[in-house]
C-alpha cells in the first residue's frame, strides 16, 4: 500500500536529476569543464565552503555544547532563532546580513567606521554567507550528539580533577566525534551549495565571489548548456563527497 507513494517520492526526488543528465551536452563536457571561469568558481567554492565549515566547527560545537549541556532561561528561544536559518530563505538571510554587516549596517557601519573594513561583495562575504545557512546542521547534530553522550566518563574524569577543559578536549569531543564529522559533513554540502544568500550578500563577481552557483545562475541566461555543464560538476562533487564521508563515517545511519 505504501509501495505507489514511495515510488511517486523515489521519482519525484530523482527525476530531476536524470533530467539533468539527459540534458547534459556530454561531447561539449570536458571543453567546457577546463574553461578558466568553471575552474575559477569551482576553486572559489571548495575554498569558501571549507573556510565557512572551519568557522562553523570553531563556534557552532561551543554553541551545540551551551544548547545541550547548559541550563539558563530563554534556551529554548535561543534554539528557536539559532534554527530559523533552516526554514528561512536564503534572500532574506542576504538582507539581514546586509542590514548587520553591511556599510550601513548595525555592526559593519562600526567597521567601516573604525577599521576602513568593509565585508559585501568580497570573498570573506562568501563565507559569511555560507556559514550563516550552514551552521544549523552542525549545531543541531553535535546537539544532539551531545544528548546521547553518556555522561559518566565525563563525571569520572572531574572527579579525577581534570579541569572543565580537559574534560571537554578528551573526553566529551571524541565520544561525539560521529556527530560532529556527519554535521560538518552536511555543513560543508549546504555551504557548498549555497546560492541565496551569497548572491545578496556578496554578489556573482567572477574570481572574487562567483561560486558554482551564481555561475550556474549566470550561466542559465546566456548559455543554458553551460548552466547544465555546472550544474552537473556540483551534482557530481556533492554526491562524492556525501557517499565517500558517509561510508566512512556515518555507517551506522545505514
Amino acid at each position: 500500500m505504501l509501495i505507489l507513494p514511495a515510488g511517486l517520492a523515489a521519482v519525484f526526488l530523482i527525476g530531476p536529476l536524470v533530467g539533468l543528465l539527459a540534458a547534459a551536452p556530454w561531447a561539449e563536457l570536458p571543453a567546457r569543464l577546463a574553461t578558466p571561469e568553471v575552474r575559477s568558481a569551482l576553486r572559489l567554492s571548495l575554498l569558501c565552503a571549507t573556510l565557512a565549515t572551519v568557522l562553523c566547527l570553531l563556534l557552532g560545537v561551543p554553541l551545540a555544547w551551551v544548547l545541550a549541556r547548559a541550563e539558563f532561561p530563554g534556551r529554548r528561544v535561543l534554539r528557536a532563532l539559532i534554527t530559523l536559518p533552516l526554514v528561512l530563505p536564503p534572500v532574506v538571510g542576504g538582507v539581514a546580513l546586509l542590514l548587520f554587516l553591511g556599510r550601513r549596517g548595525l555592526v559593519g557601519e562600526q567597521l567601516h567606521t573604525w577599521f576602513g573594513v568593509s565585508i559585501p561583495f568580497t570573498t570573506l562575504a562568501v563565507v559569511l554567507a555560507e556559514a550563516f545557512v550552514a551552521m544549523p546542521f552542525l549545531v543541531l547534530s553535535v546537539e544532539g550528539a551531545l544528548r546521547g553522550a553518556d555522561r559518566r566518563f565525563e563525571e569520572a574524569a572531574a572527579t579525577l580533577g581534570a579541569s572543565r577543559w580537559l574534560v571537554f578536549r578528551r573526553v566529551t569531543l571524541p565520544s561525539v566525534a560521529p556527530g560532529v564529522l556527519a554535521g560538518a559533513v552536511l555543513c560543508w554540502a549546504r555551504a557548498l551549495g549555497e546560492f541565496g544568500a551569497t548572491i545578496t550578500f556578496a554578489g556573482s563577481l567572477p574570481g572574487a565571489t562567483q561560486t558554482m552557483p551564481s555561475a550556474v545562475y549566470v550561466a542559465l541566461q546566456t548559455s543554458p548548456d553551460a548552466a547544465v555543464v555546472l550544474s552537473l560538476l556540483l551534482l557530481t562533487v556533492c554526491v562524492l563527497v556525501l557517499v565517500s564521508l558517509r561510508e566512512r563515517w556515518t555507517g551506522g545511519l545505514r
